[in-house]
């Protein structure tokens, strides 16, 4: 498998692990779960997600994927408005399912906003939250490290809709940022290097909203945490980083797993997994990026099968295809 591979079966792989553990806090999951080891069947009263099997994953997974598929279908193009209607037919079929795993505050408050007539310019100006960078592996995967503006135009084209603020913009630069460097053979050091530098070229960009610089904060926590063991890493990410739904807490959780983690992609997610809060998203986001930045599988692979099995995803044909976009990649205006 190639890095993209990687990447794509990485966000899926913690997507799954999180789904049973999202919106939960860490004392209820170890209570109701014990260690998140392997993938597990989510409680019936599981917030989000009732009893959904083992291995199921949930919108970080199936936006993202969205994201790709708009990005081949366009040649390396998105168009906003096809985003934001592809985004209003997923969550009408997950309510159609009787699913409770829909979409985002911020996305959800966007495509209000374009559907009562507001650009896509100013439908994301209120968009903090991590759903853009939740989706945005496909476009690390699908354009070149080397071309930086370029990859940026792309973050941006992918997110303003529904996340155009500096915060969320430059979080999702990061991810993609990281995963565009590691598909090209970076270390996790190189490819955490360029991102946190993307995420310093979006920093300026998009509608200003109040909250800690992404990028910033990612630098001091990565210092901070450098010495700990995984008990201090997992305490440290709770009760310190934060694993809410903002951009400036599980993107950062998900840098901080990434960097300690190094070299443990399976052990990172189940950390991930286990922390409470917006579990699969932060999981998924650094499945991503670990995958990215590995030559091995992110997980042992009865944990992959079950995943693609149970979840009826096939993710090969989309990375080759993302990495034919990366091949002959043009502007995107």
């Amino acid at each position: 498998m190639t890095r993209a591979d990687n990447s794509l079966i990485g966000l899926a792989v913690g997507d799954a692990l999180g789904m049973p553990t999202q919106s939960m806090s860490r004392a209820e999951i170890a209570r109701r779960y014990g260690p998140i080891d392997r993938l597990r069947d989510a409680i019936p009263d599981q917030p989000i997600a009732p009893g959904m099997p083992a291995g199921a994953v949930t919108d970080d997974t199936e936006q993202a994927l969205l994201v790709a598929k708009l990005l081949i279908d366009g040649g390396g193009r998105i168009d906003a408005l096809a985003l934001a209607r592809a985004l209003q037919a997923w969550e009408d079929d997950m309510r159609a399912r009787g699913s409770l795993d829909l979409l985002g505050p911020s996305t959800k408050a966007a495509l209000d906003a374009l559907a009562a007539g507001v650009s896509p310019d100013e439908s994301g100006r209120h968009g903090t939250t991590n759903g853009a960078a939740m989706r945005i592996a496909p476009i690390g995967i699908a354009i070149p490290a080397s071309e930086g503006e370029l990859l940026l135009e792309a973050v941006v084209s992918a997110s303003r809709p529904t996340h155009n603020t500096a915060i969320a913009l430059a979080a999702a630069s990061v991810v993609a940022g990281v995963v565009s460097a590691g598909i090209d053979g970076a270390s996790v050091p190189e490819a955490l290097e360029y991102g946190l530098r993307l995420g310093d070229a979006a920093t300026g960009l998009g509608h200003w909203a109040a909250g800690a610089s992404v990028p910033a904060k990612a630098r001091w926590a990565l210092k901070t945490a450098k010495e700990f063991d995984d008990a201090a890493v997992g305490d440290f990410v709770m009760d310190v980083v934060g694993t809410s739904v903002s951009s400036q807490e599980s993107v950062v959780a998900a840098i901080v797993l990434l960097r300690h983690y190094e070299g443990r992609p399976f052990e990172a997610l189940c950390s991930a997994s286990s922390l409470g809060g917006d579990t699969d998203t932060v999981a998924a986001i650094a499945g991503a990026m670990l995958g990215a930045t590995s030559d091995e599988p992110p997980a042992p692979s009865p944990v992959i099968a079950q995943v693609l099995d149970v979840s009826g995803l096939t993710v090969g044909p989309i990375a080759q295809a993302l990495l034919k976009l990366r091949r002959g990649f043009t502007p995107l205006h």
